[in-house]
């Protein structure tokens, strides 16, 4: 029989409980929008900016031109295909950029079976009832899809995805409106 040595078990008491601590997100709020969260640095992803599936340093976000201090603000929001969630979609903000961004995550569950899909990201602006930012990826496979910078920060926004199967209707949701 194996020693389980009493660290190690705290260890994983300790990230079990963690997992069901949901993470913080800046919230919508008047004015001025809200700082980065202090505890980290420019570009550096923690639990209270992006959840694990951000990919801020890949090759699509470069692509994408986010800039390295953007980070989440508002809620996410789940795309649902058949009473499954599929996506996550997120808008994020940079403070030294002065730009909003959209975010899409295609889920593990759903890429396992299904090859190929359409993918689309961008920020939804209220004031002028208009999708911007917008990136339309066809036949892609790829976890991760950013908009375009949009110039929407003194805006009512939020970020909208969709993921389309072919010969099916798209699924679509929203992030959090945030002002």
């Amino acid at each position: 029989m194996r020693n389980f040595s009493p660290a190690k078990g705290l260890v994983a008491t300790a990230a079990c409980a963690m997992m069901l601590v949901p993470a913080g997100a800046a919230q919508a709020g008047g004015g001025a929008p809200a700082p980065a969260p202090a505890s980290s640095t420019a570009g550096e992803v923690t639990a209270g900016n992006t959840s694990p599936e951000a990919e801020t340093a890949s090759p699509m976000t470069r692509a994408a031109h986010v800039c390295k201090d953007a980070y989440q603000i508002g809620s996410t929001g789940y795309i649902k295909r058949k009473g499954y969630t599929i996506g996550s979609v997120k808008q994020f903000y940079s403070p030294r950029c002065h730009r909003n961004y959209g975010y899409l995550y295609v889920w593990k569950g759903f890429r396992k079976h299904h090859r190929h899909y359409t993918t689309t990201v961008g920020v939804y602006d209220f004031n002028v009832k208009k999708l911007l930012g917008l990136r339309i990826f066809r036949n892609t496979s790829a976890s991760s899809f950013w908009s375009y910078p949009t110039n929407t920060v003194r805006h009512c926004t939020a970020a909208r995805g969709s993921i389309t199967v072919p010969g099916e209707q798209k699924h679509y949701a929203y992030s959090s409106k945030r002002c």
